[in-house]
Formats: structure tokens, C-alpha cells, sequence
């Protein structure tokens, strides 16, 4: 009897001390402070730049005629790399969302992305090739001097068509659902915090990010698909402050380095803007100059 009369006495002091702990109250929640995924945002980071900015370096170090023509070169061996790596991190950036994305979405576009990838690296290592014998990148097909002579002349319609599957569709399939990725784990990077800020180790990687993107849409040739992408970012920060709420540092991130690649294309095409060969190439009221047009053309 003494026994469990002690037992109670001991669980309704263990009570009162639990409920004497500091915590939140009544109607009252606790705000965790987002945390900003610098390891992810640094891998992304360095892979792009070496295995999609480093196609062109490797081309340089490693050039195409030491490897046979009938075989992939070093710059091929990268972009394979690129294709395998790339969906693994967009699942990660799914992973790491604050809010949970609509799954069936998320792997319809990383399989789009990877078949869209694949197109366009058949498409460009057969373009390559074609630089070694004269290929002028900022002309177009049928205006180049190692293919407008082609015999039978249908072969040029072959060519045009290895373009559009390069350029066109592979760009689209390749970009499109990489950008609602983004936009996707953009829209869950939000917090009640009313002064969020980037922190110090996000602003080192701003700008190679920032880089990156200019290089992503002036050789893909969408920007088109980057503002629509950045006015919806914008638009959505807009629609979240009247709620109350602001992005966290991994949406700051976001939204910094779209704007500061923004500013890049528009200083690149401003630069560009006289050039009439360029014009050429690239007509119509968006005129965006591949860098590497810009190569074959001034720099080659």
C-alpha cells in the first residue's frame, strides 16, 4: 500500500517539474530558422562548372583530333557525367525542400531532362566534329562552306534536322523541366521570419551561379524560358508576403543569382547589339548571341 502510494507521489512530481519547463504557450508555435543547404548549393555549383562549362576547356586541353572520329572525345566523357549526375542532384533539391513537391511531377521532369540531355549530346558531338573541317558556328547550315556543297543536297536536310534536335528540342526538353525544378523547390523556400537574410557562405557562391546561368541561356538559346521563370519567382514572392511571409536563404539564393544572370545577358547583348553578322544569325525582336558564335566568329 505505502508502495504505490509513493509511486504516485513520484509521477505527480515528475509531472509538475514537465510542466514547469519553459516552453511555448498556448496558442503559440516555435519558428525554426531555415537552414541554408550550402553543401548541396556548392556540389551543384561545381558541377556545372566542370561538367558543363568544362566541355569547352576540355575540348581545348584535350582536342577532338586526338581521339578517333568515329568515338567520343573528352568533352563527350564529361557531358555523359553531366547527364548521370545532374538528375541525382535535382532529387536532392527535392529531398531538401521545406514543403514537400508533388513527386509524380518531380520525376516526370528529371526523365524529360535526362532524354533531353541525351539528344543534345549526340547533337553537339557531331557539331564538333564539324568544327574540325571549317564549321562556322555563327552562320547557319546552309550557309556554311563545308556543307552548302554537300552531294547530294538532300544531306543538308539531314544536317538541318541534327540541328533542330541539338538546338531546338533537345535545349527544350533538356531546360524546361530543369527551371520548374527550380521553380518548384523555389516556391516551398519561404518563412515567417520577418528579416531573413543570405548568409556569408551563400554570397561565395552568387556569383560563379550567377555566371553559370548567363552561360546556360546564351549557348541554349532560352531566354525566353529564364525571364518567364524569374517573373514567376517574383510574382510568387509577391504573393507570399501577403501572407506574411519572405523567402529563406535558399530562395534569397535563387532569386539573387537569376537576377544578378540577368543582368549579365543584358550587358552581353548590349555589348553585341552592332554586330550585324551576329544579327544575322540570330534574328528576330530577341536577339541573344551564343558565345560560342561569338567565338568561331572574333576569337577563332
Amino acid at each position: 500500500m505505502q508502495a504505490s502510494v509513493r509511486k504516485r507521489q513520484n509521477s505527480a512530481l515528475h509531472a509538475a517539474a514537465f510542466m514547469s519547463r519553459p516552453g511555448p504557450r498556448k496558442g503559440e508555435s516555435v519558428v525554426l530558422k531555415p537552414q541554408f543547404h550550402y553543401d548541396l548549393w556548392l556540389s551543384f555549383t561545381l558541377h556545372n562548372w566542370v561538367l558543363d562549362v568544362g566541355r569547352p576547356i576540355a575540348k581545348l586541353l584535350l582536342p577532338a583530333q586526338w581521339f578517333p572520329v568515329n568515338r567520343p572525345c573528352a568533352e563527350d566523357y564529361l557531358h555523359m557525367v553531366y547527364n548521370i549526375i545532374t538528375p541525382y542532384l535535382l532529387l536532392k533539391l527535392n529531398e531538401r525542400s521545406p514543403n514537400a513537391l508533388p513527386c509524380p511531377a518531380v520525376y516526370l521532369c528529371i526523365i524529360t531532362f535526362v532524354m533531353g540531355a541525351s539528344i543534345h549530346l549526340v547533337g553537339n558531338s557531331i557539331n564538333q566534329r564539324l568544327l574540325l573541317i571549317g564549321h562556322q558556328f555563327h552562320l547557319s547550315i546552309r550557309e556554311n562552306p563545308v556543307l552548302k556543297n554537300l552531294k547530294p543536297a538532300s544531306l543538308i536536310d539531314s544536317f538541318e534536322l541534327l540541328h533542330y534536335y541539338e538546338k531546338t528540342l533537345g535545349h527544350s526538353m533538356w531546360n524546361v523541366p530543369f527551371f520548374l525544378i527550380l521553380f518548384l523547390y523555389f516556391s516551398g523556400c519561404f518563412t515567417h521570419l520577418t528579416e531573413e537574410r543570405m548568409p556569408q557562405t551563400a554570397w561565395l557562391l552568387l556569383v560563379p551561379s550567377a555566371v553559370y546561368y548567363w552561360y546556360l541561356i546564351t549557348e541554349g538559346q532560352i531566354f525566353i524560358l529564364f525571364v518567364f521563370t524569374f517573373f514567376a519567382m517574383a510574382a510568387t514572392v509577391l504573393h507570399q508576403r501577403r501572407k506574411g511571409l519572405v523567402p529563406d536563404g535558399n530562395g534569397l539564393f535563387l532569386l539573387y543569382s537569376f537576377s544578378v544572370a540577368l543582368g549579365l545577358v543584358v550587358i552581353w547583348v548590349v555589348c553585341l547589339w552592332n554586330d550585324s553578322i551576329l544579327r544575322r544569325k540570330y534574328p528576330g525582336v530577341i536577339y541573344v548571341p551564343e558565345p560560342w558564335a561569338f567565338y568561331t566568329l572574333h576569337l577563332c
